[in-house]
């Protein structure tokens, strides 16, 4: 019996993100498995810098620290999984343009602090929860050995867009429960937006692919 979203995905999860990944681009992605398997590993790479990035410039806030060095550890390591199951396959691993999605997030954070860190954190958990989401999406298309790992990642990753929601919400200062409601809210249609309009280059986190 074939898995589905609902059994992959916790309902929060789901219930977060403001629009599903277009059939289009899963059909893209099993077309480009090749891409896919080299931007997985830069979006890895690129997590794990985010991570180390607010380690460093929020070195007061003991929480952000712990959970931060922890998904830097794991973004690297998934890294260097996906690098294996490159090499195994005869993938090079090669640098790629980025896509539009985390610049199209990250265009709409405030400039100054708080309000800076709590968008961040609610950007990070947009791009966990959506990630989350397509290797869900993918899991009952692919080989066994890529299914697998995948649905390995879905756990950590799931775990990673926790993590970041709750740090904003915590980091909110003096902004009230409906402001960062609001606030996740604006970002959840800005996420729905570059997901679900036409994009010219196929990536991880691209939106609908454009037609011929």
């Amino acid at each position: 019996m074939q898995e589905t979203l609902e059994d992959l995905l916790p309902e929060a999860l789901l219930g977060f993100l403001a629009c599903s990944t277009p059939q289009a681009w899963v059909e893209q992605a099993l077309q480009n498995q090749t891409l896919l398997l080299i931007d997985h590993a830069q979006c890895e790479k690129k997590a794990a810098s985010t991570a180390m990035s607010l380690m460093y410039r929020y070195v007061d806030r003991p929480l952000l620290l712990t959970k931060m060095s922890q998904l830097a550890r794991e973004e690297l390591l998934h890294f260097e999984q996906v690098i294996k199951i490159m090499g195994e396959r005869g993938i090079t691993y090669r640098h790629l343009s980025a896509s539009r999605y985390a610049e199209g997030l990250r265009r709409h954070v405030r400039t100054e602090d708080p309000e800076r860190l709590v968008d961040i954190l609610i950007v990070g958990a947009f791009i966990e929860a959506r990630s989350c989401e397509r290797f869900a999406r993918l899991i009952p298309h692919l080989d066994t050995e890529l299914a697998k790992f995948y649905r390995s990642l879905v756990k950590s990753e799931g775990r990673h867009y926790e993590d970041y929601l709750m740090l904003a919400r915590r980091y909110a200062g003096n902004e009230s429960e409906q402001d960062i409601e609001a606030r996740i809210g604006f970002f959840a249609e800005c996420e729905r937006r570059l997901i679900d309009s036409p994009d010219e280059t196929f990536r991880f986190h691209s939106g609908m692919p454009m037609t011929a």
